[in-house]
């Protein structure tokens, strides 16, 4: 079994690279190889778990899942990916597979139930971009500075010596546009515009992937829409006088329109473009008193630190957590950590 290979600050080392590297070598040609993202899955992470999955089928890998916590339902702009037919289940995914690559998980509370392959593993690897991971794996590949985890996983693949094909490119590329919004967040430099060309080069059509994954919304999620931005309420004394917008979405509103949970991610991108404030939290309802909080920040606050401080994580300009009570109690919650986590 192979050593674990802590985390590290920035970028991963030629150390940790080498032991992904010879570790996949060793147990994925002839063992049972399992691939796991997080619960609720978004572009970033089943793009690059099923480009990954790709490559490593076309390596020559013939055992081989892929699959996520909680309820099995691909969101519908990810529902045209290749790959798609690696997925099962949690509970039809190896029980005690050889080895287990993890992707887009920052820490062990996003794999549900899945959490039970890894002591069964012979060895575990995690693909990640998340600041706050909390390096968990075995082998932790996790490039605070990359874009998306796709960056990190065709890296991988490279030193693999797996040559991109159009479908994997595709995951990829999907991966990548879903985390830096369609290219036009901060995490936007060079390198991600370089990968970008690598992959549009296999033959992708950029424009027909952007109409799929942002720009294809049913009618009922945009009335839902309304309802939520209605009852948005602006904050310009939180965030230390930056300020602050938030709504939120209940069980109600989804089932009044009929839509999935999904359609509901999207609902951040109209609430953070307000111009007043620097702060954008969207609270959505999982439970009787339970919600998902999305955070975005257009510099002013560490949002990840934020997160963090409520038991979730993710990116200074980006983050989320499990919030419980009433809206108002979340709201509470979070406006009092907004001001102890400003960026100098």
């Amino acid at each position: 079994m192979t050593e674990a290979v802590a985390t590290r600050a920035g970028a991963p080392t030629a150390a940790d690279w080498s032991a992904a590297v010879s570790t996949i070598r060793e147990l994925a040609p002839a063992g049972r190889v399992l691939l796991i993202c997080h619960v609720n899955p978004d572009g970033d992470a089943l793009g690059s778990m099923l480009g990954f999955g790709l490559g490593l089928r076309r390596w020559g890998v013939s055992e081989l899942q892929a699959t996520f916590p909680g309820e099995f339902e691909v969101p519908a702009p990810f529902t045209a990916l290749p790959g798609l037919e690696l997925l099962v289940p949690e509970a039809e995914a190896y029980a005690d597979p050889e080895l287990v690559l993890i992707f887009d998980v920052a820490s062990e509370s996003r794999l549900g139930a899945l959490i039970d392959r890894l002591p069964r593993a012979r060895a575990t690897v995690v693909l990640d971009h998340h600041a706050s991971n909390t390096g968990f794996g075995g082998i932790n590949l996790v490039d605070a500075d990359a874009a998306a985890t796709s960056v990190v996983a065709e890296e991988l693949l490279a030193r693999l010596d797996v040559p991109l094909d159009a479908e994997i490119a595709e995951c990829l590329y999907v991966a990548l546009a879903t985390d830096t919004g369609s290219f036009r967040f901060d995490m936007t430099t060079p390198r991600v515009h370089e990968m970008a060309a690598r992959l549009i080069a296999t033959g992708l059509r950029p424009g027909e992937i952007s109409r799929r994954i942002f720009d294809s919304r049913p009618f009922g999620a945009m009335k839902l829409f309304a309802d939520a931005l209605g009852r948005a309420q602006l904050d310009p004394t939180a965030a230390g006088g930056h300020g602050m917008v938030w709504t939120y979405a209940t069980l109600d509103d989804l089932e009044r329109h009929g839509q999935r949970p999904y359609v509901l991610d999207a609902l951040i991108d109209p609430v953070r473009c307000v111009a007043e404030v620097d702060v954008a939290v969207v609270i959505k309802q999982l439970g009787a008193a339970e919600w998902a909080v999305s955070l975005r920040s257009k510099g002013a606050v560490d949002v990840s630190a934020v997160a963090v401080a409520m038991g979730g994580g993710g990116h200074r300009l980006a983050a989320g957590f499990t919030g419980h009570g009433t809206p108002g109690d979340v709201m509470v919650a979070v406006r009092e950590e907004l001001a102890k986590h400003l960026i100098p």
